[in-house]
C-alpha cells in the first residue's frame, strides 16, 4: 500500500507492506495516460512508425500518378486538336521546298492559318514517325484540312502534277527553247542534248524539278525504249546499230505525218539503202542548213541541193552522221519492223499521204497524177510536215512560188537535172528550168540520151503573163532512177 504525507506533497510516496491476505487479491489493470500506448495484446508485435524513406516513395508515387493523368489528359486534348477541322475556310496550295525543316514547314502552315499551332504540329509529326518522311513539292490542300491530313499528304508526296509534251519530229536545240519557256520548271540547261536521245513523250512533274532533271529523263526514257525493241527487230536490217536506228527513225519521222505510213516509208528507205541507192530526203537538206534551229522558212535552192554536206542525202550515200529530230515510239518500232515491200519510190497523193511504186515507170504515172492534182487544185497537200498548209519547200517544188526545184525521185518528182547535162527527145523534149526567168523559152541543145533518163517527152504549154513578169509555164521533169 503506497501511502503520501499531506504536509509534505512533493516528498516520495512510501510503499507499505500489505497483508498476505490482500496481496493475493485481484488487482484491476491500470489506465494507461492519454500520451501512453496501450500494452499490446500478448504475441502481437508493436507496429513501428514509418520511416522517411517510405514517405518519400508514398510522394514520388502520387505526384508519378499525376504526372501519368496529366500526360494522358494533354494527349486526349493534343490528338482532339490534331484531328480536328483546320482553321482554313478555303482550298489553297503550299510549296515544300527542297531542304526544308520540320520547323519551317510548320512555320509556313501557321503563318498562313493553315494549322492553329505549329508546336503541336512538330510534336504530332515526330510522334508519328514522320519527321524524315515529308516531301517536297507542291500540295493542294482542301479547306478545313487538319493537321493529320496534311501530315499524311506530305507524307504521302502526291504533290500536283504538271505535264510537258514533246512532240515527234522536234530537235534537240527547239526542246531546249521549250524547256526554258515552261515556268513551272527551274535551273539552267547545261548544254543542247545529242540529237535524237531524247523521247517524245508527254511527261509528269511536280514544281521543283529542274529543266536538267527532265532532260535526263527524257534521255533515260529513250535508251529505255531502244533496249526494250532493239532485241526484237527484224533479220537483215540495213542498219546495224542502235544509232543508225535512230538516224534512220528520224528521217522517217520528218517525211510523213501519217502513223499508218511509217512502216511503209521505212521499208521503202531500207530497200535503197540496200541497193545502195541514195535516200534523197529533203528534210536531211533543211537540217543541214539550218542546224535543227527550225524550220527553214522558204523553197529549197538549187545551189543547196547541188552543195555537198554531211546532211544532204542528195549528195551522200547511206545515212547522215546523226539524226536530224527526236523520232518517237512509232517511227523507230517502223524501222525495225518495217513492212516487207519491194517498192523503191512514193509521190504525194496530194491528200497528206503517198503513193508507192516499185518500177519507175510506174512511179512516173503516178507523178504525173499528183501534178495534175496540183494545177486542178492550185496547191499541194503538205506530207511532210503536221501543219496543213503546204510548205516554202513543197511550194517551190510547184511553181507556187520563186522557181520550181526538182525533187528527189522517192517522194515527189525528179532529182536534180544539171542545165547543162539536160537531154531531150526527139520531139518535144523538156529542157531543164533556168536559174534566171527570160522572156522567150529557148531549147536546149540536143544530146545523145544516157542509160539513165532524166526526162520524158512533154508538149509545151504556151507563157502566160505573172504580173508583170513574162513567165513560160511548162511542166516539171519527170522522174528517173538513182544512182
Amino acid at each position: 500500500m503506497v501511502t503520501t504525507n499531506p504536509d509534505n506533497p512533493d516528498e516520495q510516496p512510501v510503499r507499505r507492506p500489505e497483508s498476505p491476505a490482500r496481496a493475493l487479491e485481484p488487482k484491476p489493470a491500470p489506465t494507461p495516460a492519454d500520451n501512453e500506448e496501450a500494452p499490446a495484446v500478448t504475441g502481437a508485435k508493436k507496429p513501428r512508425r514509418p520511416g522517411r524513406l517510405s514517405r518519400v516513395l508514398h510522394g514520388l508515387a502520387s505526384l508519378l500518378l499525376l504526372a501519368v493523368i496529366a500526360v494522358g489528359v494533354a494527349l486526349y486534348y493534343g490528338k482532339t486538336r490534331f484531328e480536328a477541322p483546320g482553321p482554313m475556310t478555303g482550298a489553297t496550295t503550299i510549296t515544300i521546298r527542297p531542304g526544308m525543316s520540320l520547323g519551317q514547314i510548320a512555320g509556313m502552315l501557321a503563318s498562313r492559318d493553315i494549322i492553329s499551332n505549329a508546336y503541336l504540329f512538330q510534336a504530332a509529326v515526330m510522334a508519328n514517325g514522320m519527321s524524315q518522311s515529308l516531301k517536297a513539292g507542291e500540295y493542294a490542300v482542301p479547306a478545313a484540312a487538319s493537321m493529320r491530313d496534311i501530315m499524311e499528304l506530305l507524307a504521302s508526296g502526291k504533290a500536283i502534277q504538271y505535264k510537258f509534251t514533246v512532240p515527234e519530229g522536234l530537235t534537240s536545240y527547239q526542246i531546249v527553247e521549250r524547256l526554258k519557256a515552261d515556268k513551272n520548271l527551274t535551273g539552267e540547261i547545261k548544254a543542247v542534248p545529242a540529237e535524237g536521245s531524247l523521247l517524245p513523250e508527254t511527261y509528269h512533274f511536280g514544281r521543283g524539278m529542274t529543266r536538267q532533271q527532265l532532260i535526263e529523263r527524257m534521255q533515260a526514257a529513250q535508251k529505255a525504249l531502244l533496249d526494250r525493241l532493239w532485241p526484237r527487230r527484224a533479220a537483215n536490217l540495213p542498219v546495224k546499230t542502235r544509232a543508225e536506228a535512230l538516224v534512220l527513225a528520224s528521217i522517217v519521222e520528218k517525211e510523213t505525218g501519217k502513223a499508218e505510213e511509217r512502216p511503209h516509208i521505212a521499208g521503202v528507205f531500207g530497200n535503197r539503202l540496200k541497193k545502195n541507192m541514195r535516200l534523197q530526203s529533203d528534210p536531211t537538206i533543211i537540217y543541214g542548213i539550218t542546224g535543227g534551229r527550225g524550220a527553214l522558212g522558204r523553197p529549197i535552192r538549187r545551189s543547196e541541193i547541188r552543195r555537198k554536206t554531211p546532211y544532204n542525202t542528195y549528195q551522200v550515200n547511206g545515212l547522215p552522221p546523226t539524226p536530224i529530230a527526236n523520232p518517237g515510239r512509232a517511227a523507230i518500232e517502223a524501222v525495225l519492223n518495217p513492212l516487207p515491200t519491194d517498192d523503191l519510190y512514193f509521190v504525194a497523193d496530194g491528200t497528206g499521204g503517198h503513193v508507192f511504186s516499185k518500177t519507175l515507170a510506174e512511179h512516173r504515172r503516178n507523178a504525173v497524177r499528183w501534178r495534175q492534182h496540183i494545177r486542178q487544185n492550185g496547191k499541194r497537200t503538205n506530207h511532210t510536215a503536221r501543219a496543213k498548209s503546204p510548205t516554202a519547200s513543197s511550194k517551190a517544188r510547184t511553181g507556187m512560188t520563186g522557181k520550181p526545184v526538182p525533187a528527189p525521185d522517192t517522194f515527189r518528182t525528179t532529182p536534180v537535172v544539171k542545165p547543162q547535162k539536160a537531154a531531150r527527145s526527139p520531139k518535144g523534149a523538156v529542157k531543164p528550168e533556168p536559174e534566171t526567168r527570160r522572156e522567150k523559152p529557148r531549147k536546149a541543145p540536143e544530146t545523145k540520151p544516157d542509160n539513165n533518163p532524166r526526162v520524158q517527152p512533154a508538149k509545151k504549154s504556151q507563157p502566160v503573163m505573172q504580173g508583170k513578169v513574162r513567165v513560160e509555164s511548162k511542166p516539171l521533169p519527170l522522174p528517173g532512177p538513182v544512182q
